[in-house]
């Protein structure tokens, strides 16, 4: 299973973190194209080695178009819900941003909807978010663990006046997070950092158990004498296998009077709320009328929220649920050089050895659009590139 630790020696922001993917082997190019994928004019990406005390690390600049507006949650959930990314970067994404949003109306006593997005609502901030989910994603990151947050110490100048260091966003979000204050007099952890990283990690403590295989160095704005201001991020594997039988539900509901066009939308649906999968499968019934049977597969602890579902978007009575086991193999993936450019190409192993293995479906169909070539094609060749590059059972 692959895993990344982040070492938060020196706090943790957005575009540290962003650094620090790349550094890992993300690769900048395709991180550049999801962040388009937000289809706003103007949002580039740049990335320059850097020195953060003695370490040789990369900083990220993301450039926006200037004078941007404050933005409440409904216009940033719009600007991701109408992009271009991946489902998992879209969902990820905007749960980030509802949390950073909660937290600013508990400290504030607002609303959600009522939330200005001030420095986090900038694009920049935008791009660091997706840019993350987007590079968890391509690197095949299973699970993220993290060390204690140096939260830094002073105050920070904001939108909202002079606030103590962690600002009190910071401090909403890192409740139950264990954080502590080391170095110079500056703000260590940001809002976005802070969101991601109680968002992705697992857990917090020293580094688990793992084989490493590359290390990412995100440098952080500031440059203080004799504190090296980076991010490291150490990726590999976890030395201890983790169990690949596990319990799940399934939910099921037969239908023989729902708009036939209402099963995409509740599929949708159940998806952005963290469905393992949704089916449909034709079935007669009672007095022999055609009807379909919708099955949806989840994790036990959320039952009550797809059975809500189930009630809301649909016109069943009733539900039905029982439980199963699934036994998954590993899978991880991996970057292939063919005649396209690196494409991604997902594998799966059993006891160490390859088994199947497929191309992303998402860099093979941008790779025929571009050169306008069937998706066919583009299939066989990348297969074609993987054969070569991977031995037989390795």
């Amino acid at each position: 299973m692959k895993i990344a630790y982040l070492d938060c020696f020196a706090g943790v922001s957005g575009d540290m973190l962003l650094a620090a993917w790349i550094g890992c082997g993300a690769s900048q190019s395709r991180l550049e194209e999801q962040i388009q994928g937000l289809d706003i004019d103007g949002l580039r990406l740049s990335c320059e080695p850097v020195k953060r005390g003695a370490f040789a690390a990369l900083k990220v600049t993301v450039q926006a178009p200037p004078d941007q507006p404050h933005r409440h949650y409904s216009k940033i959930a719009e600007i991701i819900g109408n992009s271009r990314l991946s489902e998992s970067v879209r969902k990820n994404s905007l749960d980030i941003f509802r949390r950073l949003g909660e937290a600013e109306a508990a400290v504030h006593g607002t609303s959600l909807e009522k939330v200005h997005f001030h420095e986090v609502g900038a694009l920049d901030s935008i791009a660091d978010i997706v840019g993350t989910c987007a590079a968890l994603e391509m690197l095949g990151i299973d699970e993220l663990h993290c060390s204690p947050l140096n939260v830094g110490s002073g105050t920070v100048q904001t939108q909202h006046g002079l606030l103590p260091v962690p600002a009190p966003a910071t401090a909403e979000l890192l409740k139950g997070i264990p954080v502590y204050s080391s170095g110079p007099s500056l703000e260590l952890v940001t809002p976005t950092g802070a969101a991601i990283v109680s968002h992705f990690a697992k857990s917090f403590g020293p580094v688990p158990p793992m084989t490493i295989n590359n290390i990412g160095y995100g440098a952080g704005s500031n440059n203080p004498a004799g504190f090296a201001n980076v991010l490291r991020i150490l990726l590999g594997e976890s030395q201890h296998a983790q169990p690949s039988m596990e319990n799940l539900l399934v939910l099921e509901a037969n239908l023989d009077d729902m708009n036939p066009q209402w099963f995409g939308y509740f599929a949708e649906k159940a998806f952005e709320a963290g469905a393992l999968d949704v089916y449909f499968a034709p079935i007669y019934m009672k007095k022999n009328r055609p009807g379909v049977v919708l099955s949806l597969l989840c994790r036990p602890d959320q039952k009550e929220i797809f059975m809500n579902l189930f009630f809301r978007e649909t016109t069943t009575l009733g539900i039905r649920g029982y439980e199963v086991f699934r036994r998954a193999l590993d899978r991880e993936f991996i970057s292939v050089s063919t005649p396209f450019g690196d494409v991604r190409v997902k594998i799966s192993r059993h006891n160490g050895h390859i088994l199947h293995h497929s191309p992303e479906y998402e860099d093979c169909r941008l790779i025929a659009e571009q050169k306008n070539i069937p998706l066919r094609e583009v299939f066989e060749q990348v297969s074609i590139a993987f054969s070569k590059s991977v031995p037989p059972r390795t």
